[in-house]
């Protein structure tokens, strides 16, 4: 009985180090599983994308439109050249009334949203590996959109190139009254992004490694089964406010299933026309993440009788 015994252990030790490594393969597969889709999302790639609305009038010129980067760099307001030697490609020094422009847009989108019963909140840019997966970011990936920081000094923390990131895992682990949902968050941010892919576009502000954003945020209740779809409506609707009180020429699209990543159910982009450029191009977006995020996270509320349910995101 004891050699039967030493054989069993000698087994257990074979089948848990095989069961160790099936749980590992199994939960990184887990993953890189998408959200559902709306049936009403266009299926395929970029170029199916649905024109929903387009809103402003293009400007028309009488002459060749100078891009932003040689308007700003002519006005000494943008800086983006000879800076290899201090801090890399794709960085940028904002000047004067560039500085005070960027201040001016974060400070009215603020109140603006402030005005509309938003929570504002500041964020870490620092976080942990998991708050990203749980958001449906993968540090992991090869080529990662995410900078990590050096692990043998700071493990497992990563940059957020959003404050969604962060403002989930402040809802993280955590349950929320029924009464007080929905919750709506505001953050304003810096944002750090690897962006691998622009080689097509090399100078400029757009698709850069740093830049400020603000962020609208919403935890909702799923007792109807439609409050998220509510929310984005609510956050579609206050960002076409924002550009049309900007003045902007601008379309929104209902994007395909190719362009909506890992967490989102639907998702709304807005693309702005820029005249430097010739084309439109993305300034924001809307998403329906339903509750992939929270079953991650472990966002839940409180439902009718003290029931715990996993409440929905919309960012």
């Amino acid at each position: 009985l004891r050699e039967r015994g030493r054989s069993l252990r000698g087994q257990l030790r074979v089948l848990e180090a095989e069961a160790s490594d099936l749980e590992l393969r199994f939960y990184l597969g887990a993953l890189q599983l998408p959200n559902r889709t709306h049936p009403a999302v266009p299926v395929g790639d970029q170029s199916q994308a649905r024109l929903l609305e387009v809103a402003g009038e293009k400007p028309v010129f009488d002459f060749k439109p100078k891009g932003h980067l040689e308007l700003g760099e002519g006005l000494d307001i943008i800086r983006q050249k000879r800076l290899s030697h201090v801090s890399g490609h794709r960085s940028y020094y904002l000047c004067g009334a560039g500085a005070l422009l960027q201040h001016a847009l974060v400070t009215f989108t603020l109140r603006k949203l402030l005005s509309k019963g938003f929570l504002p909140m500041t964020v870490p840019d620092l976080l942990r590996g998991a708050v990203f997966e749980g958001c449906g970011v993968q540090p992991s990936a090869n080529p990662s959109p995410v900078y990590t920081i050096d692990p043998a000094r700071f493990e497992d923390l990563c940059l957020a190139g959003t404050s969604e990131v962060g403002i989930a895992g402040y809802f993280m682990d955590h349950a929320v009254q029924l009464q007080d949902l929905p919750v709506r968050v505001v953050c304003s941010s810096t944002c750090y992004r690897a962006e691998t892919d622009t080689g097509r576009e090399p100078w400029g502000l757009y698709r850069v490694h740093q830049f400020t954003k603000v962020e609208m945020f919403g935890v909702t209740a799923a007792e109807r089964g439609t409050e998220s779809e509510e929310l984005l409506e609510e956050f579609l609707g206050l960002q076409k406010e924002i550009f049309s009180e900007l003045g902007l020429h601008y379309r929104v699209l209902d994007m395909p299933t190719e362009e909506l990543g890992l967490p989102a159910y639907r998702k709304f982009d807005i693309e702005a026309w820029m005249p430097g450029r010739g084309k439109f191009g993305e300034i924001s977006s809307a998403s329906n993440c339903t509750d992939y995020q929270s079953r991650r996270l472990n966002i839940m509320y409180s439902g009718e009788g003290g029931q715990l349910r996993h409440a929905h995101t919309v960012s």
